[in-house]
């Protein structure tokens, strides 16, 4: 994507080519750096490569439900933080309050005028710049997502930005099992024969890292979790 002067960056996920034309060539009118998508997967691969400021999200893509993939979008350790404006045909409140709940910021109606959309895309972005940066505490860990920085019972942790990513993707949700192929998704943003291997040795090595391994638990046959226990069990895995 090219930087333009007015220093946003937009994604647009659009099937319909001819409103994606419209709404990119009327952002970039207005100053806006705009790249375009029409499908879920091209979605993934485009935020994998460069992120940006807000995504338009159409909820009627032809293979993911707009609503999951902005899910995916929030959940993820690398993207959690961009603007998500649905743009969608769908008009009942059911759905707009589900949007909202699955993580959207804000809900827009087809059609929509540019310079709503425009201010409606700044307002996202003024209430992110302010919103306080994220910091999750879990047991005697404590990981600052805006920082990336670690601490275990108060002392500094240095971790490789993969296993960063891991352990932020474990205690975003912790209790909850996280698949292997869900963790490779979150943080790899891929699944490749071998990947499993790969994420083994990133938990491996994490483990190490923690002044109590155990915290981060195999759960056979399903995947990991970071445990909510204060104190490790013996016999945990």
């Amino acid at each position: 994507m090219t930087r333009q002067s007015h220093g946003i960056q937009v994604l647009v996920v659009e099937d319909d080519l001819r409103l994606a034309d419209a709404l990119a060539s009327g952002l970039n009118s207005r100053g806006f750096g705009v790249s375009r998508v029409s499908t879920a997967a091209a979605a993934r691969d485009a935020l994998a490569t460069v992120l940006p400021d807000v995504v338009l999200l159409d909820l009627g893509l032809p293979d993911t439900d707009g609503v999951e993939l902005c899910e995916e979008i929030r959940a993820s350790v690398a993207t959690s933080e961009v603007g998500i404006i649905m743009v969608t045909a769908r008009s009942q409140e059911r759905e707009r309050v589900l949007g909202l709940r699955r993580g959207a910021d804000d809900y827009v109606v087809k059609p929509v005028g540019l310079d709503e959309l425009s201010a409606r895309i700044e307002a996202v972005l003024r209430r992110r710049q302010f919103a306080p940066a994220p910091v999750l505490t879990v047991g005697p860990v404590t990981i600052d997502l805006a920082t990336r920085s670690v601490l275990d019972g108060g002392e500094p942790v240095e971790l490789r930005p993969r296993e960063f990513d891991l352990l932020a993707a474990l205690m975003r949700d912790p209790g909850t099992v996280r698949s292997r192929d869900h963790l490779l998704l979150q943080v790899w943003h891929t699944v490749w024969p071998g990947g499993r291997r790969t994420l083994e040795v990133h938990v491996s090595s994490l483990r190490a890292k923690l002044s109590e391994p155990d915290l981060i638990e195999t759960v056979r046959g399903s995947g990991y979790r970071f445990s909510t226990r204060t104190t490790p069990e013996a016999g945990a895995d």
